[in-house]
């Protein structure tokens, strides 16, 4: 039963409100002081109280202020007749849950308990009760065949549910969602291996890696102001939606979308991507030994400011001005924070920042980290409160001061492994877990994406019969050699090059700044 302090210097008129709530099942303990109070609270638990502003001897706000100091996390409905603004801010400052206006009705009293109390336990039942509906529309959704436009809506869907859920702490519908994101994702599989090669051939691919500059940041260079481009690495959607409520303080979101990430969906293919304006083979063709393969020695994106620059003579900016940065590590970032005044003037500013990449590759290397982001709920959180505190923040509210652009997007997801699938192949296959490519590859096909003719897949081609084969849904790659340490190494680590809704659906946020 939930109990409740009520505390009045005229407690006895309020028997009818009293008695009306223990008649809706709560225990109500009624005191006519604020000593009296204090008293009892020293030796009883309460999960509310009712406290009147205006009483003789102890003030209901000296009564707050003492029961604050005592209990911090209690909740407190303060009930007054004044309507003074001064009596209502110091309330309000002391941290009271609700405010309520002699005189009150019962129904008023019982409305700010639900608020107050309730409110976790009716959300949780609403939040259960949508998501049982909606599953049986995507599981219908699932059921048919879906077209590159309706797999960003239901990834969006799952995604959008995943979060309300986690909100809601009900575990037995959680799981129910985490076997439906699972039966999506063998499904997405299916989708991108009938329809891949299509896209990169034809004219009715949806928006992909190579084409992002052209097609959405182009098109803000036209006006006066400066644009931003902010390329958070390896950044999945769900974190997006994570550490967007920090963002909408001091931008508009013009457009939230998704775009395909290309195949592999690893750092070296996909930004290198963004950069070019071009596919892997088309880069490597184009810019020679700029283009690094995996077995290649040195950093894969080294080159992304030339490449870029490359990719906006070509669409006809030649004179254009801008500026490019990347942010590998936190005192750089702090000292990025201060250039961005300056780069007002330019037309175009490229920042990448790499952070999550190495958040996911430190919860595989650090026990600590791994300890940390358990799960994706822990994983979100943990890119939720590394946000708020970074240069990458502090950088965002610089440019909320300028009339400008933006748009944050990033080049892959990353996916939470948990099945081994085995390979054999030689020493210059690459190391990746997610996707191999190389001459002499031994598999289980029906677990991967395979690519047998790179160069119809616009992938570069290291010899004559090199392939390229992918993980699908939540599996990697080990190879037969201490198969078992390995399996146990790297299950429930974050990776990526594969195929999954979680590394190729990706966000793509347009914003602007708001008009102070």
């Amino acid at each position: 039963m939930i109990s409740i302090l009520w505390i009045d210097d005229e407690i006895e008129l309020l028997k009818p409100h009293i008695i009306f709530l223990e008649g809706k099942g709560y225990s109500v303990t009624a005191v006519n002081s604020g000593n009296e109070a204090l008293e009892i609270l020293e030796n009883t638990n309460f999960a509310l109280v009712f406290l009147d502003e205006n009483m003789p001897g102890l003030s209901g706000l000296e009564t707050l202020s003492l029961m604050k100091r005592m209990k911090p996390n209690l909740s407190v409905i303060m009930i007054t007749k004044s309507e003074e603004e001064s009596i209502m801010e110091e309330a309000i400052g002391s941290k009271i849950s609700d405010y309520l206006i002699k005189p009150v009705m019962p129904s008023q009293i019982l409305i700010s308990i639900k608020k107050n109390i309730d409110t976790s336990r009716l959300v949780e039942e609403k939040t259960t009760r949508d998501y049982q509906m909606e599953f049986r529309n995507i599981s219908m959704s699932l059921s048919s065949s879906l077209n590159k436009h309706e797999w960003r809506e239901i990834y969006k869907k799952l995604t959008y549910w995943e979060l309300e859920l986690e909100k809601s702490g009900d575990e037995s519908v959680e799981d129910i969602l985490v076997m439906q994101k699972a039966e999506a994702n063998s499904q997405f599989f299916k989708f991108i291996k009938n329809n891949y090669k299509d896209w990169l051939n034809g004219d009715n691919s949806p928006l992909l890696s190579h084409n992002i500059v052209r097609k959405k940041v182009l098109p803000l260079m036209e006006g006066n102001k400066p644009t931003y481009l902010i390329v958070i690495d390896n950044l999945r959607y769900d974190q997006w939606k994570i550490i967007e409520p920090s963002i909408v303080k001091d931008f508009e979101v013009i457009k939230d979308e998704m775009y395909y990430s290309i195949l592999p969906t690893a750092t070296q293919y996909s930004r290198n991507s963004i950069f070019a304006g071009l596919l892997p083979s088309e880069i490597q063709k184009r810019f020679g030994d700029k283009w690094k393969n995996d077995e290649d020695e040195g950093g894969k994106n080294m080159f992304e400011e030339d490449f870029f620059v490359d990719q906006l003579q070509r669409l006809g900016k030649k004179e254009s001005k801008h500026s490019y940065t990347k942010i590998t590590n936190i005192d750089f970032g702090r000292k990025v924070v201060a250039r961005i005044p300056n780069m007002r003037a330019n037309d175009i500013n490229v920042i990448v920042y790499n952070f999550v990449d190495m958040l996911s590759h430190a919860r595989t290397d650090m026990k600590v980290i791994k300890e940390l982001a358990d799960d994706d709920a822990a994983y979100r959180s943990l890119t939720s409160s590394w946000f708020d505190h970074s240069p990458l923040r502090d950088i965002m509210k610089q440019i909320a001061k300028q009339d400008a652009n933006i748009v944050i997007t990033t080049d892959h997801g990353t996916i939470n492994v948990n099945k081994p699938s085995k390979v054999v192949g030689d020493k210059s296959v690459n190391s990746n877990l997610r996707y191999k490519q190389g001459k002499n590859l031994n598999y289980k096909s029906s677990e991967v994406f395979e690519i047998k003719r790179p160069e119809e897949y616009f992938l570069p081609k290291q010899n004559v019969s090199s392939k390229y084969i992918f993980a699908k849904e939540d599996m990697y790659f080990v190879y037969q050699n201490n198969y078992n340490q390995f399996v146990n190494l790297y299950r429930n680590t974050y990776q990526h090059g594969g195929v999954s809704l979680e590394e190729m659906l990706i966000p793509l946020v347009t914003l602007k700044t708001k008009q102070k």
